[in-house]
């Protein structure tokens, strides 16, 4: 993958485990894993749906009239 043989691996961890501590590991390893789950859903989910209804003309028109005999 990248060149990394066990010892560095071994060395990354005792690093990660001194900055975070043992009982930071978990929380970071789940949030770490909800981002992988959210990113991977967003890319396969096609693009939503717009459901907002459109004004219609006579909607248009009916506020216009209404603005003018309000001036």
């Amino acid at each position: 993958m990248f060149g990394l043989g066990v010892q560095e691996l071994v060395i990354i961890l005792v690093i990660v485990l001194v900055l975070f501590g043992a009982t930071r590991l978990p929380e970071i390893g789940k949030g770490i894993g909800q981002a992988i789950r959210n990113f991977k859903k967003a890319t396969n989910e096609p693009d939503e749906i717009d459901v907002t209804p459109k004004k219609s003309v006579s909607q248009e028109n009916k506020k216009e009239t209404e603005k003018k005999e309000g001036e």
